[in-house]
């Protein structure tokens, strides 16, 4: 169903930026697409391009205003052109980011009627036939976008859409001699788009400053020379310097030997932060002090800003339940309501012997209320402004149907390790048992070389202060949710857990390990072969906002719970000072376990915080996955939501942030169908005419877009503590 429409009368298309990686035999392009005023738009444009011979999939983002598509190789991406621009939007590469159009200038057609309609009210004031022949002539240029698009759209299947309903209207006004009313209906409704244009406007434009976050340039270093390249042809392993001032365009790995980088636009962390080589910096980032190389480590188009930007895209496709439920009911609604105008115009001629123009006029009327407008955007509107609005605060939720299924939720259960602590423990103590203490934390170190565990990182970070050698390790293995297992200098060297050894193996030492862990450590044990040879305590910190967010949590009725992979004593120790539950020493399987045991008890609504590769399956096993932003691409793949941010008072925010959103749905449709229905009623007892079915359609469209916009004020979604 559409809504609104564009109203240009040209179109620039520029060069395709470049196609992705043809699969199979078709190829990816992406434009930026312009002149959508609302998420109607990208449906219209949507099932245009769907029919279009050669295309296999397409996708139209309202919020970033991008088209995807996948076209045969066959066949030649002027077609996808064409269509859009007989649809009346306009094309641009990716690559290029240009100023917005005035919204005048974008609502060309407003802007010609208010023009004309003006000089044929002045034309009228001095000789009413000339003042009539001006409405004349205003009507039928105002008509003839809304009749084309009408046209493209019944093409494609859409035959119930607002331009065929403002058509019929404004020419059926005409015949009946209604010259300036039939006016009046179009400059109306294009106000109402104009007004509808600025408040999707408003609600894209935090999306849009995200996307602008990355230089299109990029300096890259050839030969000891610097090069200026477009950002989009950078491929991994290819260096580049970024001077002080300017962003990353790219993911990229630090290699000069220290740098300070601004990444509170990305994090939200709002002092600049100090990276030593090696590390990995997200694009975006601002260098801060000195020019800095880097090597290049993300493919073209899959930089850190790429994927949140492709997550806000995919979200639209993840629909509400109620989002499904209203398009459903506006699909039997509006030719129910058509078919009861026809009605209103035959019946009381053919049988009362009324007069045919009235009833006729009544039946137009009728028309232009039939179109539910205003009910099938009440729900993307919301949906939009609730995403737009969390993104902002450092929440990215993939979609309508989990923003929904938040206010559900109940009971959160979070991982431990880089969740409610910060993931970069640190060795606190290093026990030699049958090998010095320095020997010990060289072999493990050696071992855990390449792993990007927090545990492992600590190790090898420690193994570096104190300046050890490391050695070549051969033959590793994972052993999942225990530990590692290699070679090393000829020896059989195992860095495990001590719960998976047995007592009889761990003998006295027994009460050492029970000792560290009692004082909240995590200990692990080094073995070659089955004898032990040290014992190593590493030690995590809570995040700073973890017992105020549990407290939050708490006070808006959400319980939570602590699923760690971790000691019980260790796990204890978090848990008491959080003042939560806990289940501990939990493999990746023990956790879905656990969760599914915790949603029946609580008829499901359970939500998973967490960040590892191996919370991924209790991700997807909950109601609901919230990833943290650092963590592991697989979480990220796998959670429906993510705090990019990483701070949890974000998560109190966006379950009373889903509560409002679905107060606002509610309120939306029932002023929707409120409208509606009093309009209909009004015009059947000849209280109302064309330009009042106009304000109700276009009013209350305007209406519940502007109510939606309310999500954006951050006053929405603060959450009280008692």
């Amino acid at each position: 169903m559409s809504t609104c429409t564009s109203t240009k009368s040209c179109c620039s298309v520029d060069k395709v930026v470049q196609p992705a990686t043809a699969i199979g035999a078709t190829t990816r392009y992406k434009w930026s697409v312009g002149g959508m005023d609302c998420a109607s738009c990208a449906t219209n444009i949507e099932k245009a391009l769907a029919v279009t011979p050669g295309v296999k999939q397409v996708r139209v983002a309202f919020a970033t205003e991008r088209l995807v598509i996948d076209l045969d190789q066959k066949v030649s991406p002027k077609n996808i052109e064409k269509t859009v621009k007989q649809l009346g939007f306009t094309l641009k590469s990716t690559d290029r980011k240009e100023a917005e159009e005035p919204l005048w200038k974008a609502h060309s057609t407003f802007t010609l009627l208010a023009v004309v309609m003006t000089l044929a009210g002045t034309f009228m004031y001095f000789d009413p036939v000339w003042g009539s022949s001006g409405f004349l002539v205003a009507t039928t240029l105002g008509v003839l976008p809304f009749a084309r698009k009408a046209l493209i759209q019944i093409r494609n299947g859409t035959w119930f859409g607002i331009e065929t309903l403002m058509t019929l209207a404004a020419l059926g006004a005409l015949i009946l001699g209604e010259t300036v009313e039939a006016g009046l209906v179009l400059l109306l409704f294009s106000l109402g788009e104009l007004l509808e244009g600025f408040a999707g406007r408003k609600a894209k434009a935090g999306i849009k400053s995200l996307m602008q976050l990355t230089p299109d340039t990029a300096w890259k270093v050839q030969d000891g020379e610097r090069i200026e390249v477009p950002a989009y042809s950078l491929v991994p392993g290819e260096r580049i310097e970024v001077l002080p001032g300017d962003r990353l365009p790219v993911d990229a790995v630090l290699d000069s030997s220290h740098g300070s980088f601004d990444e509170s636009a990305v994090t939200g962390e709002s002092i600049p932060v100090n990276r030593k080589a090696n590390e990995k910096i997200m694009a975006g980032s601002m260098v801060v002090d000195q020019p800095v190389r880097l090597t290049v480590v993300s493919e073209p188009g899959e930089n850190a800003i790429d994927r949140i930007v492709n997550l806000i895209e995919e979200a639209e496709e993840r629909r509400a339940p109620v989002a499904r439920m209203v398009d459903a009911f506006s699909a039997w609604y509006t030719p129910l309501v058509m078919g009861l105008a026809a009605l209103v115009m035959i019946i009381p001629p053919l049988f009362s012997g009324a007069d045919w123009t009235p009833w006729a006029y009544k039946a137009l009327t009728l028309l232009l209320i039939a179109c539910p407008c205003a009910l099938v955007v009440s729900i993307p509107a919301a949906v939009t402004s609730a995403l737009a609005s969390a993104a902002r605060f450092g929440a990215l939720v993939k979609g309508g149907a989990a923003l929904e299924q938040l206010r559900n939720i109940r009971m959160l259960a979070f991982d431990k390790t880089g969740t409610l602590t910060e993931g970069k423990p640190r060795v606190t103590r290093v026990v030699g048992i049958s090998e010095q203490e320095d020997k010990v934390l060289s072999l493990a170190g050696s071992l855990e070389m390449g792993s990007s565990h927090p545990l492992a990182n600590a190790i090898i970070d420690e193994t570096k202060n104190r300046n050890l050698r490391f050695s070549e390790a051969t033959d590793i293995r994972v052993l999942t949710g225990r530990g590692v297992q290699g070679t090393v200098s000829g020896r059989d060297i195992k860095v495990v857990a001590p719960r998976y050894i047995d007592e009889k193996d761990l003998g006295e030492n027994k009460s050492t390990i029970e000792s560290l862990e009692s004082e909240g450590y995590t200990v692990v044990v080094v073995q070659d072969g089955e004898a032990i040879l040290g014992l190593i305590s590493l030690a995590d910190t809570l995040r700073e906002d973890a017992v105020e967010a549990i407290r939050k949590l708490k006070n808006i009725g959400i319980g939570s719970i602590m699923l760690t992979g971790d000691n019980r004593r260790t796990a204890a120790t978090i848990a008491d000072k959080l003042g939560i539950d806990y289940q501990a020493e939990l493999s990746p399987e023990d956790k879905v376990k656990a969760l599914q045991a915790i949603q029946a008890q609580n008829n499901g609504a359970v939500a998973m915080v967490g960040d590892g590769i191996n919370d991924a399956p209790a991700l997807k096993t909950a109601e609901l996955g919230i990833a943290m932003g650092r963590g592991s691409d697989v979480a990220l793949e796998t959670a429906d939501a993510a705090l990019t941010h990483e701070r949890l008072l974000e998560l109190p925010r966006m379950i009373q942030l889903s509560k409002k959103t679905a107060s606002i749905t509610r309120q939306n449709i029932a002023l929707a169908l409120g409208v509606n229905t009093l309009f209909l009623l009004t015009t059947l007892f000849g209280m109302t005419g064309l330009m009042a079915a106009v304000l109700s359609d276009a009013g209350g469209t305007v209406l519940v877009t502007l109510n939606a916009l309310r999500l954006m004020r951050k006053e929405c979604v603060q959450v009280k503590v008692l």
